[in-house]
């Protein structure tokens, strides 16, 4: 593509749209992330007798055990949302994007 598509690709309300909506997306599930994480560090801080409490007794595992593994896990979930999302109403904006541009 030439410099003139790029520049009404830039310039166009739909790409602002576009940046605007996955910038937030993308700081909103960030910052979702980045609170299971600091609470899970909190828990092992001051939350210590809770992870490490056995599950039932007579077993050799812990709360923290499957807390940690929910925590891997919800970053799977967050990302397959993100996934998700770019791959439906993201892409339809962008292909608007690039008809409109080449009209």
């Amino acid at each position: 593509m030439n410099d003139s598509i790029y520049l009404s690709i830039q310039n166009s309300p739909r790409f602002k749209e576009l940046v605007k909506k996955r910038e937030r997306f993308a700081w909103i599930l960030s910052a979702i992330m980045l609170g299971l994480y600091a609470g899970f560090i909190l828990l092992i801080a001051y939350g210590s007798h809770i992870m490490g409490t056995k599950l039932y007794a007579g077993s050799s595992i812990t709360w923290g055990i499957p807390i940690g593994i929910g925590l891997i896990l919800s970053a799977f979930v967050l990302t397959a949302i993100y996934i998700r999302r770019a791959n439906g109403e993201f892409d339809d904006l962008n292909n608007a994007i690039l008809k409109e541009a080449q009209q």
